[in-house]
């Protein structure tokens, strides 16, 4: 059993920046490449970025690219989402994602566990 633990989210400006973590347990970490995804009321849940086992390989969705960068510290069992020059449409709950292999995916059919979700909130 695998758990995860979003936080870091919470209420900035336009332009501002956040830093998200997610603290896993109960899998060899460097082994599950992991992601982030987010989600907005009445929307499908949306590729954000997702790391390597290894942290080498990152794939990040178009509209996040140059502004957010995706990072593991697998000694602490950590991935971080940290996000600049956020806009108003960035507000959504996120969540992380491990995959059971290192290979990193965009579908989030390809992830087996997730955590609770932390909420991202931006004013314009």
């Amino acid at each position: 059993q695998v758990q995860l633990v979003e936080s870091g989210g919470g209420l900035v400006q336009a332009g501002g920046s956040l830093r998200l973590s997610c603290a896993a347990s109960g899998r060899t970490f460097s082994s599950s490449a992991m992601g982030w995804f987010r989600q907005t009321s009445g929307k499908e849940r949306e590729f954000v970025a997702s790391i390597s086992g290894s942290g080498i390989s990152r794939y990040y969705v178009d509209f996040v690219k140059g502004r957010f960068t995706i990072s593991r510290d697998n000694a602490k069992n950590t991935v971080y989402l940290q996000m600049n020059s956020l806009k108003a449409e960035d507000t959504a709950v996120y969540y992380c994602a491990a995959r059971p292999t290192a290979t990193y995916s965009q579908y989030s059919s390809a992830y087996d566990y997730w955590g609770q979700g932390t909420q991202v909130t931006v004013s314009s």
